[in-house]
């Protein structure tokens, strides 16, 4: 089952690499912000269709989860902006190993301190060095 789940991620990730390239001649044409609300309206119609048919009737509601649970709503605007932004500029390549970078780094302090209520996950040399490596893959995508 993780072995899939890892693959699902993988794919997930391949669809970012996708929308961060159609994202950026969409802002060249309608604007950067107008291309942003087109992503996250056409992503909240079909959310909102997948959970009218396959969500339970008997979950909590969304109202009365805390309010530091909802900062994912204002994060996702905010990368979705950059990617429009700087995705035509720098190129896909660049935004997305940028972005590991600091998903990775972020998610070491994250699993180390136990944080959002996370199980620990002890920062060790062996996840240090992937961090390295995804450093050093920024800066080789950089200098070509």
């Amino acid at each position: 089952m993780q072995f899939l789940l890892i693959l699902l991620v993988i794919v997930g990730g391949m669809g970012l690499s996708v929308e961060a390239g159609i994202l950026g001649p969409l802002g060249g044409e309608v604007g950067h912000l107008w291309a942003t609300f087109s992503i996250f309206g056409v992503g909240a119609a079909l959310t909102f269709l997948l959970m009218l048919f396959f969500s339970p009737r008997t979950s909590p509601s969304f109202f009365s989860q805390p309010g530091w649970q909802l900062l994912g709503g204002v994060l996702g605007p905010v990368y979705v902006v950059i990617l429009t932004l700087a995705a035509p500029i720098v190129g896909v390549a660049m935004c997305m190993i940028g972005i590991l970078a600091g998903q990775v780094f972020k998610s070491l302090v994250i699993d180390h301190f136990g944080l959002f209520g996370t199980g620990r996950r002890q920062i060790d040399a062996k996840r240090l060095w992937a961090l390295v490596f995804i450093i050093a893959a920024l800066a080789l995508v950089a200098k070509g």
